[in-house]
Order: structure tokens, then C-alpha cells, then sequence
């Protein structure tokens, strides 16, 4: 038997329970992943609270982890019994001990990432390299905006921005959440709390605003964003932390200086092996080299996810947060 956590109805956090499984053996095609640490993500708290549903109750919880391979299905060339492994997609259920799924969705890890390291930064590093790499193929030289700068995603965009030389504003809810920001690379950072980000932004900018604005946040920060960017620029929406952004009339966009809008995601982006492959060269190689470091800010027992997510739905993390079997 092993441990693994799951919902059996959407809501708050005291719907997750932690319950006996039999692990699974691969089908053809998969592996089944001996879990060494967990990542927590908000998408995890859509599917939770049904934002996202699920693809049936009882489900399974998170996308993200690292660990070994424990046993593999026919088929699978690729990977064998003992590799050092990570993944960011796949069916839900890595909130667990032990995970199966698909052997093309899952990479083997080079000797300078560790397994707490890949847990903390796949999901999160995947989701930078497409923004910078490949949304907005970033050269270097341009301004933008990024919301929630001190988050596990925010704050490998502060150093991946800054190797790139781009110039990076980060908003932030208080001052220790600035100064971790500008520690990890942040050009500039806002609190919004107490600053109005449209004017902040425009004063910083010398009033030419943002070549691409970064927004996890959602529903509260929609105008703020598309009025925080250059006319003709582009607006990147990737997250709904306060709520879904909803009753879009597109007309705003000519408005607003014939601004561009994306909404999108790692599947959209990671969507072939060849893909992920090359997303995860290039994630590695920063990680490799120093140039981004991946800050756990929070760990807690695979039986606490609940709390864990509480406290990222709350602001209260910095960096990243895993979860530990």
C-alpha cells in the first residue's frame, strides 16, 4: 500500500484526504514514478475547488514532481528501472508515493539537478522558458511587467529575465516580497498595496510603458495590465489567482492602443516530446549553470497539502513549495 492524496467532491482545502492506494502498474507506454518530492502549483487549487474539473471524482491531485523510476510498461525505450526522473504534465494523482503516467511526459534529470530541485522548478521553469522564449521571443533590452514577482513562477522569471538583460518589473504585496524580488534579478518592483501600479509603471518607464505585460493574477488585474503596456504591445494572461477573466469586450484592446492578447499554457506549448525535450534542455542548462536558482521557500508532509495550499492561496509562501512524501 502507499499514501496518496485526493478529493472525492470540490471546496476548500478540508476536502482533501489522505487515503491507502494499491499503486498501479504501467500500461504500455507508461512508468510508474517512486515520488522523492512534490510540487504544489495554484492550477492544483482550480482543479481542487473546481475551477478546473476534474476528469472524475474521486481524483487525484497535482501534475508535477521527481523521483525514480520504478517500474516501466512495454514499450518504453527511453526511460528504465532507477532513473532519476522528473515531470510537469500528465494525469492528476502526483500528490502520492507513487504516480503513473505517460514515459513521453516524463524527462530523465542531469546529475546537477537534484530531485527537490526539478519539483520545485519544472512546472514553474517550463512555464518562464515558454513566456520569455517563446510567447514573447525576449531578446534583451525590452520592459515588462510581471505580476506576483515573489512566487515560485515570478521568481525564476526575475533571474531569467535578468540573464536575458531585460528589464523586469515585479509587482509585490509588501517589502520583504521587494527585496526577495530585486534579489532574484527584478529591474524594478511595485507594491501594490500601497502604489498605484499604472502610475508607478509610467514614471519608471519615462511614459512609454511595457513592451509585454506577464499576468498570473487574473480577474483583479486585467485593466491595471492592458493600461501598463506600449500600444501595439502584447498582454500575457497565464493564471487566474483572483478569479477568471471574464464579459471581455474585445473592443478594449483598440482602446487601448491595438494591443495583442494571449492566454497560454505549458500544454499548449510542451505539446510533442521533441518539444519538451528542448524546453527542458534550455530549463537545465539555466539551472546548471547559476544563472537561475530555484528558491524553496516552504516544505511540508504530503499529508499536509491542505495547509500547503492554504498558505499559497493566502500570499503566505515565497519561492516555491513542495510537498514531501
Amino acid at each position: 500500500m502507499a499514501k496518496r492524496i485526493q478529493f472525492a467532491r470540490t471546496g476548500g482545502s478540508e476536502v482533501l484526504e489522505l487515503v491507502d492506494v494499491t499503486p498501479a502498474d504501467p500500461a504500455s507506454g507508461e512508468v510508474r514514478v517512486r515520488n522523492e518530492a512534490i510540487g504544489l502549483n495554484f492550477i492544483d487549487i482550480y482543479f481542487r475547488t473546481g475551477l478546473y474539473p476534474a476528469p472524475g471524482l474521486p481524483s487525484g491531485l497535482g501534475t508535477e514532481g521527481a523521483g525514480v523510476v520504478d517500474a516501466v510498461g512495454e514499450g518504453v525505450s527511453h526511460l528504465k528501472e532507477g532513473d532519476r526522473v522528473a515531470y510537469a504534465q500528465g494525469p492528476l494523482g502526483a500528490y502520492a508515493e507513487y504516480h503513473v503516467l505517460p514515459a513521453e511526459k516524463v524527462v530523465v534529470l542531469p546529475d546537477s539537478v537534484d530531485a527537490e530541485t526539478a519539483a520545485a522548478s519544472m512546472l514553474k521553469g517550463l512555464t518562464v522558458q515558454y513566456l520569455l522564449r517563446q510567447t514573447a521571443p525576449l531578446e534583451g533590452g525590452e520592459t515588462i511587467l510581471w505580476h506576483a514577482a515573489a512566487g515560485g513562477v515570478g521568481s525564476i522569471a526575475c533571474q531569467w529575465a535578468r540573464a536575458l538583460g531585460v528589464k523586469l518589473i515585479g509587482t509585490v504585496s509588501s517589502e520583504e516580497k521587494a527585496k526577495l524580488a530585486k534579489a532574484n534579478g527584478a529591474w524594478e518592483t511595485i507594491d501594490y498595496t500601497r502604489e498605484n501600479v499604472v502610475e508607478r509603471v509610467r514614471e519608471l518607464t519615462n511614459g512609454e510603458m511595457c513592451d509585454v505585460v506577464y499576468d498570473s493574477v487574473g480577474k483583479d488585474t486585467w485593466i491595471t495590465s492592458l493600461d501598463c503596456l506600449k500600444p501595439r504591445s502584447l498582454m500575457v494572461s497565464f493564471g487566474n489567482a483572483s478569479g477568471p477573466v471574464e464579459g471581455v469586450n474585445l473592443g478594449i484592446l483598440n482602446q487601448k492602443g491595438s494591443l495583442f492578447v494571449t492566454r497560454p499554457s505549458l500544454n499548449g506549448y510542451a505539446d510533442s516530446r521533441e518539444r519538451l525535450e528542448m524546453m527542458c534542455r534550455d530549463l537545465f542548462d539555466m539551472l546548471g549553470s547559476g544563472k537561475v536558482k530555484v528558491d524553496i521557500g516552504q516544505r511540508f508532509a504530503l499529508a499536509d497539502a491542505g495547509k500547503a495550499q492554504d498558505a499559497l492561496a493566502g500570499r503566505q509562501t515565497t519561492g516555491s513549495t513542495i510537498l514531501l512524501p
